[in-house]
């Protein structure tokens, strides 16, 4: 199996993280096939002991996407004294703040000449809320003397960006490729996220992994990485993504790859699922058919793609309208592939359904959800049948990530 290949032409991919006790085998293992299948093409898993290293090598071997082992603090020791498992994972991720105090340098070379020895790629990863505390002193010092002192804010943000190109820079000393280099400078405002990255894409031509760090629940998260990562990825900027969404008690941890997706295919980078435009509604839509017609035909073209992307390549781009009513209704569905414009309050009882900007049949009666299902999976068969795959529509996930290349 190849490996997913991140940086320089290559599609912008989708990664997520797993809350489970990476020592119990089959909830993490688990976890990590639930996240592949809603889209995520990496998986990260906290390498924490000895009992999680121990059980990396059995994770990797009943799931089919690359999982990255995420290490703080002892990494240099457990990737030593489990040699299956840094055999096994596709991707070390390091933290340059959390690799000790007193003999940093010497344990982040042991976690390179690992790295080097089985041929993985590492993510230098910083974080603003584990920054190299010495670094980070000499700085704030050096601008406290300086004529013209900056605010403690942005020199914070400099001593990341120093911290994640200083040690790209060492590990390259220890003899790690520069295409086996990706960074990330994690942080939990979005101006500040856009600025450090920024900073970074300036400074260096690795690849970039984006993510808002600690991003919230619910509404705030996703509102907050989708304005951060929108900007970034408009400008170009960012390789590999991942929303840290916290779920709520007992939630499903696939919805950050959900949102991860529709942030790129909304800005138009990538086709992950065919996409449907619903009006919101008003007061010509008192009824609520029309939301629950859209709501059902998104859960059906959701439960449809495992066997649709086999089946039908491209059809990930697909564009369907559901409308509820004549207002802007027929003129929405004629700009999809196929849309279906459903009658508002007080007006005549009947569905015209376009298919490729024509209007194609009017439907009536308690049977439109299903009639309009029929057209669509038939409409699906007839364009995308024979079509070519679309080369935007996914990244193969394999047995390794490799081939790192600059941006």
């Amino acid at each position: 199996m190849g490996g997913v290949k991140v940086g320089s032409a290559h599609p912008i991919v989708v990664q997520s993280m797993t809350n489970t006790d990476t020592a119990d085998v089959a909830a993490t293992a688990a976890q990590v096939r639930a996240l592949h299948e809603a889209g995520s093409e990496l998986v990260r898993v906290t390498v924490n002991n000895d009992a999680a290293a121990q059980a990396v090598p059995a994770i990797v071997a009943e799931v089919d996407v690359p999982v990255i082992g995420d290490f703080h603090y002892n990494g240099h020791l457990l990737l030593t004294k489990h040699p299956a498992c840094a055999r096994a994972l596709a991707k070390y991720r390091i933290n340059p703040g959390n690799v000790g105090a007193k003999r940093r340098d010497e344990h982040f070379r042991t976690i390179i000449d690992v790295a080097r020895e089985h041929g993985k790629p590492v993510r230098i990863g910083v974080n603003w809320g584990s920054l190299d505390q010495q670094l980070l002193t000499e700085m704030m010092d050096a601008n406290a003397t300086s004529p013209e002192p900056r605010d403690a804010g942005a020199v914070t943000l400099d001593a990341m960006v120093a911290s994640a190109t200083r040690s790209a820079g060492l590990a390259e000393e220890c003899g790690l490729l520069h295409d086996r280099i990706i960074l990330s400078a994690k942080v939990s405002g979005v101006h500040d996220l856009v600025e450090v990255y920024r900073q970074l894409a300036r400074r260096s031509d690795y690849p970039l992994h984006l993510g808002l760090t600690e991003a919230g629940m619910g509404t705030k998260g996703i509102v907050a990485s989708s304005a951060g990562l929108a900007i970034l990825l408009e400008e170009g900027i960012g390789d590999t993504i991942r929303v840290s969404l916290t779920p709520r008690p007992g939630g499903d941890r696939t919805e950050e790859v959900q949102v991860a997706q529709q942030i790129l295919q909304s800005l138009g980078l990538r086709n992950f699922t065919p996409q449907v435009t619903a009006c919101p509604g008003c007061g010509r839509t008192t009824s609520h058919f029309f939301q629950q017609m859209a709501e059902e035909i998104q859960t059906y073209l959701r439960d449809q793609m495992p066997v649709w992307r086999e089946r039908y390549p491209g059809v990930e781009a697909l564009r369907v309208a559901v409308m509820g009513c004549v207002v802007n209704g027929p003129g929405e569905s004629k700009h999809a592939d196929i849309g279906i414009s459903l009658p508002g309050t007080f007006e005549e009882p009947k569905a015209p359904v376009y298919v490729d900007g024509q209007l194609r049949v009017t439907l009536k009666g308690d049977t439109i959800v299903r009639d309009f299902l029929r057209i669509l999976e038939e409409h699906v068969a007839r364009r995308y049948g024979t079509s070519p795959p679309d080369p935007l529509s996914a990244v193969r996930s394999g047995g390794t990530t490799e081939n790192l290349g600059a941006r």
